[in-house]
């Protein structure tokens, strides 16, 4: 486990001048609403509600950029594919998400987040393909593994790994915030591109 000497959100942005001016390497989180994306934010850096969690799905609605112990940030990304979220404001988060996935400099990778009870939806999908479009290196994390019995958890890895067409270079972790399961992996790939 990393030792998180200090962390602070630094911003929440909406869009690009708005965003933190620094050299530091940054690592963007993307997933659905409601796929848990606080929780594992909230279990890698060990504190309990640095990232808010929320019952109701579209609640993150700007870049939130954490700074970690001033060696690097980790970005929460609005979760999409909520059907709730107004078309508007689902065309705004878009926008929003497009823009730094494809204008920042200082991002090194992606998290993806897919619930792993779940076939991955035409949104991850699209997602996916999306990142790789633009060559950042990523990692998928398989969240609420603790809500699937550990025999099927071969069969969760291969229903994503076919559905999204993963390439072998693509880091893949089976991921549980409850259990605090998989953290140590997580970390293994953010230092390792860090290192690069």
């Amino acid at each position: 486990m990393r030792k998180i000497k200090n962390i602070n959100l630094l911003i929440s942005a909406v869009q690009e001048k708005q965003y933190p001016k620094h050299d530091l390497p940054e690592i963007a989180f993307l997933g659905r609403s409601n796929v848990g994306k606080s929780s594992l934010i909230n279990s890698l850096v060990n504190r309990k509600s640095l990232a808010h969690t929320s019952s109701k799905p579209g609640k993150t609605q700007t870049l939130n950029f954490y700074n970690i112990n001033n060696d690097f940030c980790l970005v929460d990304v609005p979760g999409y594919g909520f059907a709730q979220v107004s078309k508007k404001d689902q065309e705004r988060f878009g926008q929003m998400v497009e823009n730094y996935l494809v204008n920042r400099d200082n991002l090194r990778g992606v998290v993806l987040l897919i619930d792993s009870r779940h076939k991955p939806t035409d949104d991850d999908k699209l997602m996916y393909n999306y990142i790789k479009y633009y060559h950042l290196p990523i990692l998928i994390i398989a969240t609420k593994s603790d809500k699937i019995t550990r025999s099927k958890w071969n069969a969760c890895k291969s229903l994503i790994k076919q559905t999204l067409n993963l390439d072998e270079e693509d880091g893949y972790v089976q991921y549980s915030a409850l259990k605090k399961m998989g953290i140590d992996d997580v970390w293994q790939w953010i230092d390792k591109l860090l290192e690069e």
